[in-house]
């Protein structure tokens, strides 16, 4: 039984190198192929245990999930103008057909990405070519992503990858261009600016000219009716005090000989020389205005108090 131990262990061993060497394990996220002497002999797909012949067959694993294809540089195309501009794009690919994709590029995702880079780049400088700057930057930018990944994806699908998408991350003119069109925007902006600003100067003028009218035109009105209202207001007093004075002449008389009397001596400074005899002191000789003259020792009539 000693003598068969070293027999069975090493039987043991034998059989776990070959089972090692004829299963594999296929994860969702993969592909696989079996080789047999460089020969792609099977395609598989679903995950799970599989089986191969050990030492004549290999295995090579290519990945199912979604990848991406990113520039490090932005690219230049010309446009219909004859402008430069840059482009930065990503894309979406995968693997569909990885027989197809092994036979095609060896099953190499760096010599993958250099063909599609390239078939990218050869629609885009098409596309880019018949339209201008402003359908690339957006007028047209959703149109160029779709046709440039149904273009893409017919070419990639000969070497078993599918386009996913094809998307334009920046489209920028170059800094020697940019610099221009800056100047020439902002030209045109301070151009609209002062366009508004001698509008609204003009708008002003003529919103300021019509109030300083209308202004004129109220106060004139405004003048016009207080004038006619007071000469309106005289006559009604005129007529009144004619009405008045009217009934009493001597009445009328006196009030406006004390009127000129008040009128006279109004401030102690004043002075007034007159005739005593004169009718200015007419009521000053007698209650009716009759009596006899007042006396005539001093020519100068003092202020009254």
């Amino acid at each position: 039984m000693r003598d068969r131990m070293p027999l069975l262990v090493g039987g043991a061993l034998l059989t776990f190198a070959v089972l090692s060497m004829s299963l594999f394990t296929v994860d969702q996220r993969k592909f696989a192929l079996v080789f047999q002497l460089g020969e792609v002999k099977e395609q598989i797909s679903e995950p799970g245990l599989h089986v191969k012949l050990p030492l004549i067959q290999n295995v090579r694993f290519f990945d199912k999930r979604i990848l991406t294809l990113d520039t490090n540089e932005p690219e230049r195309f010309i446009t219909s103008e004859k402008k430069n501009v840059l482009v930065d794009l990503f894309v979406k690919w995968r693997i569909v057909d990885p027989t197809l994709f092994y036979v095609s590029v060896g099953g190499d995702e760096d010599r993958a990405r250099t063909r599609l880079l390239q078939t990218v780049n050869a629609g885009l400088r098409e596309e880019f070519g018949k339209r201008t700057v402003h359908d690339v930057v957006s007028g047209e930018r959703d149109k160029i992503m779709d046709d440039m990944r149904v273009k893409a994806d017919l070419d990639a699908r000969k070497i078993g990858i599918q386009i996913v998408d094809v998307r334009l991350k920046r489209v920028d003119l170059p800094s020697e261009v940019s610099e221009s069109v800056y100047r020439r925007m902002e030209a045109e902006r301070k151009r609209v600016a002062n366009e508004l600003r001698s509008e609204g100067g003009a708008e002003a003028e003529k919103i300021k000219a019509d109030a300083d009218r209308q202004r004129e035109v109220i106060v004139a009105e405004a003048y016009r009716e207080a004038q006619k209202t007071k000469g309106e207001g005289d006559a009604q007093a005129s007529a009144i005090y004619a009405q008045a004075f009217g009934q009493n002449p001597e009445f009328y008389a006196f009030y406006r000989s004390m009127d000129a009397y008040r009128n006279s001596f109004k401030h102690k400074t004043d002075v007034l020389v007159l005739d005593p005899s004169s009718d200015f002191f007419k009521y000053f000789r007698s209650a009716g205005g009759r009596g006899a003259p007042a006396p005539a020792a001093d020519a100068k009539a003092k202020p009254a108090k």
